[in-house]
Parts: structure tokens; C-alpha cells; sequence
């Protein structure tokens, strides 16, 4: 293989520049808004936690040092210009300018790739259980979580409303096992505030539906309905279902078992 002439080098390295500095400017770019975006986050979160007279001391902090950083930023770059432009920092722009081709000679090679840049956890992925290291099965999923369950949660986490996310917490579920639960009750899911955080998606405790009744006890049977006496049965007596008690007044009532045509007249005292 033959090397390659002047020319034909100058020709690469001129498309590796070309190339280089197209994918440099597009990563700068990218990372310039991933960090815009990541200040106006953190920002936005840090005023969402206060209320108030306390939110308003907040945002006034956060608009002084806007148009402070607006300034010392307007200022650096007036200044820069006017010393490239006047030609009393040579250095300036011819290193500047170095430094571009170098970066841009290395990010022009084949194998380049963007370095990985760590992104904060937002809070959808943070509700997302980590996946296992190793193969396992698939879980079949929390429990779900009953009306008095929820019901109760928000009574003892509300301020007076609660959050989504606080609710999974307390509960040991997740949101959507929540979410589920308020839906089955006929509970709407709208934006709530809770003390030291932002309004986000929870359930209002002035909205509660009411609960539905309790299930009554296996023993207790009400007055006519169906009794199964197979706990009074005896060695000498086969289990009878399908008893029905008819109460007649004056604490005493009348067995009527459908396999037998006598009555069985039991009085209790008072």
C-alpha cells in the first residue's frame, strides 16, 4: 500500500475538520441547553418547596441574580470584543482558534462519540423500579390497594391533600397501584400541593368518596336469611344446609329446614 501524497492528506484532513467541527458545535450546543436546562430545573424545584411570602422572597432572589449574571455575562463579552476587535489580544484569537482545531481534528475521526453526559434522575424514571442485575422472574406486581387502605393514607400523610408519590410510599405500592385504587372509588386524580413540595398529580381529602360498607361477619346471620347450623351438628345428626330462620317475636324464633316438615320451636329468655 502506497502512502499517501501531500496533497491527498491535506484533502483528509481538511473533510476530518469539516466533519470534526460540525459534530463539535452540535455537542456544545447540546450540552450548553442540557445545562440550561438542568438550572431552570433545579430552580423551578427550589421555588416550588416554599409558599407564600416565602415563595415571593424566593423568586425575588432568583430574578436579582438573573440580571446580576445578565450583567457580569454582557460585560465579559464587550469586553472581549473590544480587545479582539482593536487587535490588543492577538493570543485571544488565535488560540481560540487553535484550540478549535485540535478539537475539532479529534472529534472528526470515525470512531468518534459523544462523552456521556449523567443526567439527573427526573421524577417518572425515579418511580421505575432498577431493573436486576441478573435474570429473575418477573414479579407478579404489588398488591392492590383496598379503599380503606387509601382512605386512611391520606388521613395520615395529607396536609390536608396528598401526592401521588407519598401515598406509594407510605402504602409500600407504587403510583399506579394508587392511581388504580382512587380510580375503582371514583376518587379524581388532580394537582394538589403538599407542604415542601411543588403541586403535582395526588387526591383531595375534601373530595373523598364514601367508603363502601364493611362485609359482615362469617357468624352473624341477619333476620331472614339463610343459617347453616353445621357448627351445633352432633355425631348422631348429619350437617343440614340450607336452614332458614324465621324469628317470631319475644326473643324466639322458628327453624326451617326444607328437609323436614316438623317445627322446632326454640324460646329464649329475655
Amino acid at each position: 500500500m502506497t502512502a499517501p501524497t501531500t496533497m491527498q492528506w491535506i484533502r483528509t484532513a481538511g473533510q476530518r475538520l469539516s466533519t470534526g467541527s460540525g459534530r463539535l458545535g452540535t455537542h456544545l450546543l447540546a450540552r450548553a441547553i442540557g445545562g440550561v436546562r438542568t438550572v431552570w430545573r433545579r430552580a423551578a424545584g427550589w421555588l416550588g418547596e416554599a409558599s407564600g411570602i416565602a415563595w415571593l422572597l424566593r423568586l425575588a432572589v432568583l430574578l436579582a441574580l438573573a440580571a446580576i449574571l445578565r450583567k457580569i455575562v454582557t460585560a465579559v463579552a464587550v469586553a472581549l470584543y473590544a480587545r479582539v476587535e482593536a487587535g490588543s489580544a492577538p493570543w485571544l484569537m488565535w488560540g481560540a482558534a487553535g484550540l478549535w482545531v485540535i478539537a475539532a481534528y479529534r472529534c472528526g475521526r470515525d470512531d468518534w462519540t459523544p462523552k456521556a453526559r449523567t443526567e439527573e434522575p427526573s421524577e417518572s424514571s425515579e418511580e421505575q423500579p432498577d431493573e436486576p442485575a441478573v435474570e429473575a422472574p418477573v414479579p407478579a406486581g404489588p398488591p392492590p390497594v383496598s379503599p380503606a387502605e387509601l382512605a386512611a393514607a391520606v388521613q395520615a400523610i395529607g396536609t390536608p391533600h396528598a401526592q401521588l408519590r407519598p401515598l406509594a410510599e407510605h402504602l409500600g405500592t407504587t403510583t399506579d397501584a394508587v392511581r388504580a385504587a382512587a380510580a375503582g372509588m371514583g376518587w379524581p386524580v388532580k394537582d394538589v400541593r403538599m407542604a415542601g413540595r411543588s403541586s403535582t398529580a395526588g387526591l383531595r381529602a375534601d373530595e373523598a368518596p364514601p367508603l363502601p360498607p364493611a362485609d359482615p361477619s362469617p357468624g352473624v346471620v341477619g333476620a331472614g336469611q339463610l343459617a347453616d347450623d353445621s357448627d351445633d351438628d352432633t355425631s348422631r345428626e348429619g350437617p343440614r344446609e340450607g336452614v332458614w330462620r324465621e324469628p317470631i317475636g319475644q326473643s324466639a324464633f322458628i327453624l326451617r329446614d326444607p328437609a323436614e316438615t316438623v317445627r322446632h320451636h326454640l324460646v329464649r329468655g329475655k
